[in-house]
Protein backbone atom coordinates (compact mmCIF):
# COMPACT_ATOMS: atom_id res chain seq x y z
CA UNK A 1 0.00 0.00 0.00
CA UNK A 2 1.34 3.76 -0.72
CA UNK A 3 1.87 5.28 2.22
CA UNK A 4 4.97 8.36 2.85
CA UNK A 5 7.59 6.04 2.35
CA UNK A 6 7.04 4.78 -0.75
CA UNK A 7 9.64 6.15 -3.72
CA UNK A 8 8.24 7.45 -6.75
CA UNK A 9 9.78 9.01 -9.85
CA UNK A 10 8.63 12.19 -11.24
CA UNK A 11 9.64 12.14 -14.79
CA UNK A 12 13.53 12.29 -14.56
CA UNK A 13 13.48 13.11 -10.16
CA UNK A 14 13.13 9.90 -8.55
CA UNK A 15 12.28 10.75 -4.50
CA UNK A 16 12.68 8.58 -2.05
CA UNK A 17 9.51 9.38 -0.44
CA UNK A 18 5.97 11.03 -1.16
CA UNK A 19 6.58 14.25 1.21
CA UNK A 20 7.43 17.32 -0.34
CA UNK A 21 8.78 20.15 1.45
CA UNK A 22 6.57 23.17 -0.56
CA UNK A 23 8.05 26.51 -1.04
CA UNK A 24 8.43 28.95 1.31
CA UNK A 25 9.25 33.00 1.68
CA UNK A 26 11.03 33.32 4.46
CA UNK A 27 13.10 36.68 3.41
CA UNK A 28 16.34 35.58 4.76
CA UNK A 29 18.62 36.17 1.79
CA UNK A 30 20.94 39.60 1.19
CA UNK A 31 19.71 42.50 0.66
CA UNK A 32 21.56 42.05 -2.90
CA UNK A 33 19.25 38.68 -3.05
CA UNK A 34 22.04 36.03 -2.35
CA UNK A 35 21.38 33.06 -0.43
CA UNK A 36 23.07 33.06 3.16
CA UNK A 37 24.92 30.23 4.70
CA UNK A 38 22.12 30.30 6.68
CA UNK A 39 19.42 29.47 4.26
CA UNK A 40 21.97 26.42 3.20
CA UNK A 41 21.71 25.16 6.69
CA UNK A 42 18.08 25.49 7.11
CA UNK A 43 17.26 23.54 3.79
CA UNK A 44 19.85 21.25 4.86
CA UNK A 45 17.84 19.90 8.04
CA UNK A 46 14.81 19.56 5.89
CA UNK A 47 16.47 17.05 3.39
CA UNK A 48 14.77 13.71 4.45
CA UNK A 49 11.70 14.81 2.16
CA UNK A 50 11.06 13.24 -1.22
CA UNK A 51 11.74 16.28 -2.53
CA UNK A 52 12.46 20.23 -1.58
CA UNK A 53 10.89 22.69 -3.48
CA UNK A 54 12.88 26.04 -2.93
CA UNK A 55 10.82 29.23 -1.87
CA UNK A 56 10.20 31.91 -4.48
CA UNK A 57 12.97 33.23 -6.21
CA UNK A 58 12.59 35.75 -8.62
CA UNK A 59 14.01 35.92 -12.06
CA UNK A 60 14.94 40.21 -12.33
CA UNK A 61 14.92 42.78 -9.84
CA UNK A 62 12.06 44.17 -12.01
CA UNK A 63 10.37 41.14 -10.71
CA UNK A 64 10.48 41.47 -7.16
CA UNK A 65 7.44 42.14 -4.50
CA UNK A 66 9.41 41.49 -1.22
CA UNK A 67 12.39 42.36 0.41
CA UNK A 68 15.44 39.87 0.80
CA UNK A 69 13.81 37.18 -1.24
CA UNK A 70 16.41 35.66 -3.14
CA UNK A 71 17.36 35.80 -7.13
CA UNK A 72 18.68 33.68 -10.11
CA UNK A 73 19.52 36.68 -11.95
CA UNK A 74 23.45 37.42 -11.15
CA UNK A 75 26.61 34.95 -10.50
CA UNK A 76 26.49 35.77 -6.90
CA UNK A 77 23.00 34.73 -6.39
CA UNK A 78 24.04 31.27 -8.35
CA UNK A 79 27.36 30.87 -6.23
CA UNK A 80 25.21 31.06 -3.03
CA UNK A 81 22.81 28.69 -3.87
CA UNK A 82 25.28 25.82 -4.78
CA UNK A 83 26.12 26.03 -1.22
CA UNK A 84 22.43 25.20 -0.94
CA UNK A 85 21.91 22.52 -3.12
CA UNK A 86 25.47 21.18 -1.73
CA UNK A 87 24.29 20.99 1.02
CA UNK A 88 20.86 19.35 0.45
CA UNK A 89 22.53 16.85 -2.01
CA UNK A 90 25.17 16.08 1.28
CA UNK A 91 21.85 14.58 3.16
CA UNK A 92 20.82 12.81 -0.10
CA UNK A 93 17.48 15.06 -0.65
CA UNK A 94 16.49 16.63 -3.48
CA UNK A 95 15.59 20.37 -4.50
CA UNK A 96 14.37 22.05 -7.58
CA UNK A 97 13.93 26.10 -8.04
CA UNK A 98 10.66 27.81 -7.97
CA UNK A 99 11.24 30.81 -10.24
CA UNK A 100 8.87 33.82 -9.83
CA UNK A 101 7.70 36.55 -11.17
CA UNK A 102 5.32 38.58 -8.78
CA UNK A 103 4.09 40.94 -11.74
CA UNK A 104 1.50 43.56 -9.88
CA UNK A 105 1.70 42.25 -6.35
CA UNK A 106 4.58 45.06 -5.83
CA UNK A 107 4.95 48.74 -5.47
CA UNK A 108 7.17 51.34 -7.25
CA UNK A 109 9.01 51.78 -3.70
CA UNK A 110 10.23 48.28 -4.25
CA UNK A 111 11.30 48.70 -7.98
CA UNK A 112 13.22 51.87 -7.69
CA UNK A 113 10.33 53.90 -8.99
CA UNK A 114 8.99 51.87 -11.37
CA UNK A 115 5.30 50.97 -11.99
CA UNK A 116 4.50 47.65 -11.53
CA UNK A 117 3.59 45.47 -14.37
CA UNK A 118 0.54 43.05 -15.09
CA UNK A 119 -1.46 41.56 -17.72
CA UNK A 120 -4.02 44.12 -17.93
CA UNK A 121 -4.65 47.62 -16.23
CA UNK A 122 -6.26 46.02 -12.98
CA UNK A 123 -5.53 47.13 -9.75
CA UNK A 124 -5.33 44.75 -6.86
CA UNK A 125 -7.13 45.48 -3.27
CA UNK A 126 -5.47 45.83 -0.31
CA UNK A 127 -2.35 46.58 1.25
CA UNK A 128 1.35 45.71 -0.05
CA UNK A 129 2.68 43.15 1.94
CA UNK A 130 5.30 44.00 4.95
CA UNK A 131 6.11 47.36 3.50
CA UNK A 132 5.67 49.69 6.49
CA UNK A 133 4.35 52.48 6.39
CA UNK A 134 1.48 50.38 4.72
CA UNK A 135 0.32 51.67 1.56
CA UNK A 136 -1.89 50.05 -0.93
CA UNK A 137 -0.95 48.37 -4.61
CA UNK A 138 -1.00 50.92 -7.06
CA UNK A 139 -2.80 50.25 -10.79
CA UNK A 140 -0.10 47.78 -12.91
CA UNK A 141 1.09 48.75 -16.43
CA UNK A 142 0.41 46.03 -18.90
CA UNK A 143 2.67 44.15 -20.58
CA UNK A 144 3.51 45.10 -24.14
CA UNK A 145 4.43 41.65 -26.53
CA UNK A 146 7.60 42.74 -26.65
CA UNK A 147 7.86 42.90 -22.86
CA UNK A 148 6.10 39.43 -22.62
CA UNK A 149 8.50 37.76 -24.79
CA UNK A 150 11.56 39.41 -22.70
CA UNK A 151 10.47 37.81 -19.28
CA UNK A 152 10.11 34.55 -20.87
CA UNK A 153 13.95 35.20 -21.87
CA UNK A 154 14.77 36.05 -18.23
CA UNK A 155 12.76 33.12 -17.21
CA UNK A 156 14.60 30.84 -19.64
CA UNK A 157 18.30 32.64 -18.42
CA UNK A 158 17.21 31.77 -14.58
CA UNK A 159 16.43 28.02 -15.55
CA UNK A 160 20.00 28.22 -16.82
CA UNK A 161 21.51 29.75 -13.71
CA UNK A 162 19.42 26.84 -11.69
CA UNK A 163 21.26 24.64 -13.68
CA UNK A 164 24.70 25.76 -12.93
CA UNK A 165 23.61 26.42 -9.18
CA UNK A 166 23.37 22.78 -8.71
CA UNK A 167 19.55 22.26 -8.57
CA UNK A 168 18.08 19.10 -9.79
CA UNK A 169 15.16 21.02 -11.81
CA UNK A 170 13.02 24.01 -11.78
CA UNK A 171 9.43 24.51 -10.92
CA UNK A 172 7.31 27.48 -12.40
CA UNK A 173 5.06 29.77 -10.28
CA UNK A 174 2.53 30.12 -11.66
CA UNK A 175 0.32 30.36 -8.76
CA UNK A 176 -1.53 32.53 -5.88
CA UNK A 177 -2.06 35.89 -8.25
CA UNK A 178 1.11 36.75 -9.42
CA UNK A 179 1.98 37.29 -12.83
CA UNK A 180 1.63 33.88 -14.50
CA UNK A 181 -1.89 34.00 -12.75
CA UNK A 182 -2.66 37.47 -13.84
CA UNK A 183 -2.42 36.14 -17.40
CA UNK A 184 -4.67 32.58 -16.38
CA UNK A 185 -7.62 34.50 -14.89
CA UNK A 186 -10.02 36.59 -16.05
CA UNK A 187 -10.06 38.95 -13.03
CA UNK A 188 -6.79 40.31 -13.64
CA UNK A 189 -6.32 39.37 -17.90
CA UNK A 190 -8.93 41.78 -19.75
CA UNK A 191 -6.71 42.20 -22.59
CA UNK A 192 -7.60 41.42 -26.29
CA UNK A 193 -4.34 40.86 -28.33
CA UNK A 194 -2.94 36.97 -28.49
CA UNK A 195 -2.75 37.06 -24.33
CA UNK A 196 -6.04 37.64 -23.64
CA UNK A 197 -9.72 36.48 -24.54
CA UNK A 198 -10.07 32.97 -24.97
CA UNK A 199 -8.55 30.59 -22.66
CA UNK A 200 -5.76 29.27 -25.14
CA UNK A 201 -5.00 33.50 -25.34
CA UNK A 202 -4.89 33.42 -21.68
CA UNK A 203 -2.91 30.66 -20.83
CA UNK A 204 -0.33 31.33 -23.56
CA UNK A 205 2.25 32.44 -21.59
CA UNK A 206 2.05 30.31 -19.21
CA UNK A 207 2.89 27.34 -22.03
CA UNK A 208 5.77 29.92 -23.48
CA UNK A 209 7.56 29.97 -20.24
CA UNK A 210 6.93 25.77 -19.27
CA UNK A 211 8.20 25.39 -23.27
CA UNK A 212 12.08 27.71 -22.62
CA UNK A 213 12.42 25.56 -19.34
CA UNK A 214 11.96 22.29 -21.28
CA UNK A 215 14.25 23.49 -23.64
CA UNK A 216 16.90 23.90 -20.77
CA UNK A 217 15.87 20.92 -18.46
CA UNK A 218 14.41 19.07 -20.27
CA UNK A 219 10.59 18.43 -19.89
CA UNK A 220 11.45 15.35 -17.13
CA UNK A 221 12.59 18.19 -14.87
CA UNK A 222 9.99 20.87 -14.73
CA UNK A 223 6.83 21.51 -12.61
CA UNK A 224 4.71 23.64 -12.46
CA UNK A 225 3.03 25.45 -9.85
CA UNK A 226 -0.89 26.46 -9.97
CA UNK A 227 -3.47 27.82 -7.47
CA UNK A 228 -6.85 27.32 -9.03
CA UNK A 229 -9.11 28.40 -5.99
CA UNK A 230 -8.28 32.12 -6.99
CA UNK A 231 -7.83 32.56 -3.00
CA UNK A 232 -4.63 34.87 -2.91
CA UNK A 233 -3.86 38.27 -3.76
CA UNK A 234 -7.53 39.60 -5.12
CA UNK A 235 -7.92 36.75 -8.09
CA UNK A 236 -10.90 35.34 -9.80
CA UNK A 237 -11.89 33.56 -12.88
CA UNK A 238 -15.00 33.17 -14.40
CA UNK A 239 -14.50 29.12 -15.05
CA UNK A 240 -11.67 28.02 -13.28
CA UNK A 241 -12.48 24.29 -14.17
CA UNK A 242 -12.03 25.12 -17.96
CA UNK A 243 -8.74 27.53 -17.39
CA UNK A 244 -7.17 24.79 -15.50
CA UNK A 245 -8.19 22.18 -17.07
CA UNK A 246 -7.17 23.17 -20.65
CA UNK A 247 -3.47 24.65 -18.64
CA UNK A 248 -3.72 20.56 -16.96
CA UNK A 249 -4.39 19.28 -20.93
CA UNK A 250 -1.73 21.32 -22.12
CA UNK A 251 0.85 20.40 -19.48
CA UNK A 252 -0.10 16.70 -19.77
CA UNK A 253 0.78 16.63 -23.83
CA UNK A 254 4.42 17.95 -22.96
CA UNK A 255 4.40 15.52 -20.21
CA UNK A 256 6.42 17.80 -17.43
CA UNK A 257 7.69 15.70 -14.33
CA UNK A 258 4.67 17.49 -11.76
CA UNK A 259 1.80 19.64 -11.38
CA UNK A 260 1.31 21.31 -7.88
CA UNK A 261 -2.03 22.84 -6.62
CA UNK A 262 -2.60 24.91 -3.79
CA UNK A 263 -5.88 24.09 -3.00
CA UNK A 264 -7.70 23.33 0.26
CA UNK A 265 -9.72 19.83 0.04
CA UNK A 266 -13.22 21.23 -0.53
CA UNK A 267 -16.56 20.19 -2.03
CA UNK A 268 -16.05 22.74 -5.04
CA UNK A 269 -11.99 22.09 -5.66
CA UNK A 270 -10.91 20.85 -8.97
CA UNK A 271 -7.84 19.88 -8.74
CA UNK A 272 -8.35 16.04 -9.11
CA UNK A 273 -10.30 17.49 -12.35
CA UNK A 274 -7.29 19.00 -13.45
CA UNK A 275 -5.62 15.89 -12.64
CA UNK A 276 -8.30 13.99 -14.92
CA UNK A 277 -6.53 16.18 -17.76
CA UNK A 278 -3.19 15.75 -17.24
CA UNK A 279 -2.12 12.73 -19.11
CA UNK A 280 -0.68 11.39 -16.34
CA UNK A 281 1.65 13.94 -14.72
CA UNK A 282 2.14 13.43 -11.47
CA UNK A 283 0.14 15.55 -8.88
CA UNK A 284 1.41 17.13 -5.48
CA UNK A 285 -1.03 17.93 -3.09
CA UNK A 286 -0.80 21.23 -1.03
CA UNK A 287 -2.59 23.18 1.26
CA UNK A 288 -4.09 22.51 5.35
CA UNK A 289 -3.54 18.94 4.63
CA UNK A 290 -4.19 16.68 8.32
CA UNK A 291 -1.77 13.44 8.03
CA UNK A 292 -4.89 11.58 7.87
CA UNK A 293 -5.69 13.74 5.07
CA UNK A 294 -2.21 12.92 3.17
CA UNK A 295 -2.41 9.74 3.47
CA UNK A 296 -5.97 9.37 2.03
CA UNK A 297 -5.27 11.26 -0.99
CA UNK A 298 -1.71 8.76 -1.15
CA UNK A 299 -3.71 5.50 -0.13
CA UNK A 300 -6.44 6.12 -2.90
CA UNK A 301 -4.58 7.47 -5.82
CA UNK A 302 -5.77 10.62 -5.71
CA UNK A 303 -2.37 12.04 -5.46
CA UNK A 304 0.92 11.21 -6.12
CA UNK A 305 2.68 12.82 -3.35
CA UNK A 306 1.62 15.36 -0.56
CA UNK A 307 2.94 18.41 0.32
CA UNK A 308 3.50 20.84 3.68
CA UNK A 309 4.41 24.03 4.21
CA UNK A 310 3.69 25.44 7.65
CA UNK A 311 4.27 22.51 9.18
CA UNK A 312 7.93 21.94 7.17
CA UNK A 313 9.02 25.69 8.94
CA UNK A 314 8.63 23.81 12.57
CA UNK A 315 9.64 20.54 11.81
CA UNK A 316 13.01 19.83 10.16
CA UNK A 317 12.16 16.08 10.36
CA UNK A 318 8.89 16.27 9.41
CA UNK A 319 8.92 13.41 7.14
CA UNK A 320 10.05 11.25 9.92
CA UNK A 321 7.44 12.68 12.57
CA UNK A 322 4.79 11.83 9.56
CA UNK A 323 5.72 8.31 9.17
CA UNK A 324 5.66 7.72 13.37
CA UNK A 325 2.95 9.94 13.69
CA UNK A 326 4.47 12.24 16.36
CA UNK A 327 3.57 15.60 17.41
CA UNK A 328 4.64 18.58 15.67
CA UNK A 329 6.71 21.61 17.19
CA UNK A 330 4.44 24.86 17.71
CA UNK A 331 5.34 27.08 14.89
CA UNK A 332 7.22 30.56 16.24
CA UNK A 333 5.34 33.20 14.57
CA UNK A 334 7.03 35.94 15.62
CA UNK A 335 10.51 34.96 13.25
CA UNK A 336 8.13 33.78 10.22
CA UNK A 337 10.03 36.32 7.52
CA UNK A 338 12.88 39.18 7.24
CA UNK A 339 14.95 38.16 10.35
CA UNK A 340 18.77 37.25 10.48
CA UNK A 341 18.77 35.13 13.53
CA UNK A 342 18.32 31.82 13.63
CA UNK A 343 15.64 32.07 15.79
CA UNK A 344 12.02 30.42 14.31
CA UNK A 345 14.46 29.33 11.30
CA UNK A 346 17.16 26.75 12.08
CA UNK A 347 16.52 26.04 15.54
CA UNK A 348 13.67 23.81 15.69
CA UNK A 349 14.06 20.55 17.74
CA UNK A 350 14.11 17.42 15.99
CA UNK A 351 12.52 14.47 17.18
CA UNK A 352 16.07 12.51 17.25
CA UNK A 353 19.35 14.85 17.71
CA UNK A 354 20.97 12.28 15.63
CA UNK A 355 18.78 13.19 12.81
CA UNK A 356 20.53 16.65 12.84
CA UNK A 357 24.38 15.27 13.38
CA UNK A 358 23.68 12.75 10.67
Amino acid sequence: MTDFSTPIQFGELKLKNRVVMAPLTRSRASVDRIPTAMMAEYYAQRASAGLIISEATVISEAANGYEKTPGLFSDAQVEGWKNVTHAVHAKDGLIVAQLWHVGRVSHPDLLQGATPVSASEVKQAGYVSLLRPKREYVVPRPLAISEIKAIVEEYKQAAIRAKVAGFDGVELHAANGYLIDQFLQTSTNTRTDCYGGSVENRVRFLLEVVDVLIEVWGAGRVGVHLAPRGDEHDMGDDAPRETFGYAMQELGKRQIAFFFTREYLADDSISLEMKARAQGVPYIANMRLSREDALDLLRSGQAEAVSFGKAYIANPDLYERLVQDEELNELNLEHMIGTDVAAGYTDYPFLNKQLLES
